[in-house]
């Protein structure tokens, strides 16, 4: 059980955020109902978030947006200069994709091929010879 796991980074969060004690529960001055709210509605900068969640805790969905746009705006740079480059020139790197919290992105270096169910990217080749065959 979670709550079992990170006691204390709820016991610490209750006094933090509320003020409760929770040996209060045990005492009988607190309710089961009253803690299971409490702990429902910890805000998400919460110790117990953290220690349930890790870093995607602290990743609002502002910073998926962002993270998105930042993403979006490096592979139209990208295809811009991939397509207005001279012919012979090396083509320039795919850009990387900032990484986000509990997305599985592997380290440098080391790729993986999507399984069935997920969808595949075309690779920068693709898109290059994409861009560049005859309308």
């Amino acid at each position: 059980m979670l709550v079992d796991e990170h006691a204390e980074a709820l016991e610490a969060d209750l006094l933090r955020h509320y003020g409760v004690d929770l040996l209060d529960w045990h005492r009988g001055r607190l309710s089961s109902r009253r803690l299971r709210v409490l702990v429902e509605h910890l805000p998400a900068d919460s110790s117990y978030a953290r220690a349930v969640h890790g870093e995607q805790a602290d990743w609002t969905l502002t910073d998926h947006l962002l993270a998105a746009a930042v993403d979006h705006l490096a592979v139209a740079n990208w295809m811009f200069a991939t397509v207005h480059r001279d012919e012979d020139a090396e083509p320039a790197e795919y850009p990387e994709a900032v990484p986000r919290p509990g997305d599985g992105v592997a380290p440098a270096g080391v790729t993986s091929a999507p399984g069935p169910s997920e969808p595949r990217s075309a690779t920068p080749a693709e898109i290059v010879a994409f861009l560049h065959r005859p309308a």
